[in-house]
């Protein structure tokens, strides 16, 4: 059965022999080297800073908008009726902007609740892959012949 694998993959004994032996201690070695790298990136990344600062110009707008909608209405409730259309115009326009800024803040927000839910979900998963790893138990190789294969496959799918 070898003879027809050498000629199957074009490899030779030697490596044949090298491709049945386990290798989860090299596997452990990769993903701590893997781990080691990530958070060096991580590290080198520059951290997002100000997110408090858009949060208080995004009120400070709402207020300044407020604030004139607020002497708009009242400027338009003192002036003709004429003039008094464009100006409660006007007045709607800084409302809207006032609802604007308020909206931003809060979709702000739930996207950086979104991504910390994402995240805790990205470690929760890792932290389980990590489990079945260490769970994994360690095999032995052996020859087994096609009626073993097809008998033991049989016997995990009852």
């Amino acid at each position: 059965m070898t003879k027809k694998l050498e000629e199957l993959f074009e490899l030779d004994q030697n490596e044949i022999d090298g491709l049945a032996k386990p290798t989860p201690d090299n596997a452990q070695e990769i993903t701590t080297e893997a781990l080691d790298t990530l958070s060096k990136i991580e590290q080198a990344l520059p951290q997002v800073r100000g997110l408090d600062a858009a949060d208080n110009e995004m009120d400070g707008l709402a207020e300044m908008a407020q604030s004139s909608y607020k002497d708009l209405m009242d400027l338009g409730m003192q002036v003709d009726s004429r003039y008094a259309s464009e100006i409660f115009n006007v007045a709607g326009t800084m409302l809207g902007h006032a609802i604007t800024a308020k909206t931003a803040k809060l979709n702000k927000k739930l996207k950086m609740i979104d991504l910390q839910l994402k995240k805790a979900q990205l470690d929760q998963k890792e932290a389980n892959r990590d489990k079945e790893i260490e769970a994994t138990p360690l095999g032995e190789g052996r020859e087994l012949d096609r009626n073993e294969l097809l008998k033991m496959l049989a016997s995990k799918s009852d």
